[in-house]
């Protein structure tokens, strides 16, 4: 993009150059006026094969004559170089390049996925089930293609290199998911990220337990270990199959199958703020129950009273059947 930039740019310089040369170089030896000036450099350059002024004299022919040649050149110059940038595709990606950052520009509040991997696209499904906005940062350009086909916000780049975050828009971005295969590469995102975005809620990826030391010192919110959860959940079949089954059923799977959902204090209508959960009322209005509730402190409550007042800075969780969920998203 900053080849194609460049020569984009040396092409303007060079026409705007050119047009400056012709109109004060006729002004300097005809004595035109800047206007009748300018008008003589347009005429020449563009060779429209409009008459000059007025006769012109021998040097004034010489002068003309470098200004055509340097025209026809640089238009040759401009030529070769759209019919390059044409054939090859690239000024067609360097279009779909702004237009891209155009896009992310207008992001707040967004969350930005390091890697298109297994990690990855779990991440990417459950986010656009959830409608929330994000960017995906993929290193190899066939899977990066294959999200801008899918319709994925996506960078085309290296996680670890600040550039990169940045045209993700890590400065404005809330949430930061790094799934890269690589712990190291894992922890640089984590380092870079922290740097650019000290309010950003980082979630790394880890293979080897020692580095999930590492990543947490570096900046990481959250480090999971999948491969740690996975042998976890086959051995939780083993022991409770019932509980582990019930909890699957409650995964959200989809728009229209969410059976959990996070509430903000700080999104419910402001009457709500400092009164109860029992003021709520959500049983009766959605169908709805608050199973849990995490308080200013980040402090996890299971089964809360529903005597426990709806602070700021607070969470709700709460358990309904997809329908109610539905609703629940409608009134609040």
């Amino acid at each position: 993009m900053k080849i194609l930039e460049s020569k984009i740019n040396k092409i303007l310089i060079l026409i705007t150059g050119s047009t400056l040369v012709g109109t004060f170089g006729y002004m300097l030896l005809s004595d035109f006026s800047f206007v009748d000036a300018l008008y003589m450099t347009v005429i020449t350059v563009t060779t429209v094969g409009f008459g000059e002024i007025r006769p012109f004299t021998s040097e004034e022919k010489i002068f003309t004559i470098f200004l055509i040649i340097t025209s026809i050149s640089i238009f040759g110059y401009a030529i070769s170089t759209f019919s390059e940038y044409i054939v090859s595709g690239k000024l067609f990606e360097h279009f779909k390049f702004k237009r891209l950052k155009k896009q992310i520009n207008k992001l707040e509040k967004h969350t930005i996925v390091c890697g298109y991997g297994r990690n990855g696209k779990q991440a990417v499904f459950k986010l656009k089930n959830y409608n929330r906005e994000f960017v995906v940062i993929e290193n190899e350009k066939e899977i990066a293609d294959s999200l801008d086909a899918e319709g994925y916000l996506s960078v085309h780049g290296n996680a670890t290199v600040d550039e990169v975050l940045v045209q993700a828009g890590i400065k404005k971005a809330s949430f930061l998911i790094t799934a890269l295969p690589s712990d190291a590469d894992n922890l640089f995102v984590v380092l870079s990220a922290r740097q650019l975005n000290a309010n950003c809620t980082i979630i790394s990826r880890a293979t080897k337990q020692s580095s999930y030391n590492k990543l947490k010192i570096a900046g990481a919110d959250n480090v999971i270990m999948p491969d740690k959860i996975g042998g976890n959940h086959m051995a939780s079949l083993v022991t409770t199959p019932d509980v582990i089954e019930f909890v699957d059923r409650l995964t959200i799977e989809g728009e229209t199958t969410a059976n959990l959902e996070e509430v903000s204090v700080n999104d419910l209508p402001a009457k709500y703020l400092n009164q109860t959960i029992l003021d709520l009322d959500l049983r009766r209005k959605t169908g709805c129950t608050v199973i849990g509730f995490r308080n200013q402190d980040k402090d996890y409550i299971i089964n809360p009273e529903a005597s426990i007042k709806l602070v700021a800075d607070s969470q709700l969780i709460v358990l309904g059947r997809p329908e109610q969920i539905i609703k629940l998203r409608e009134l609040f």
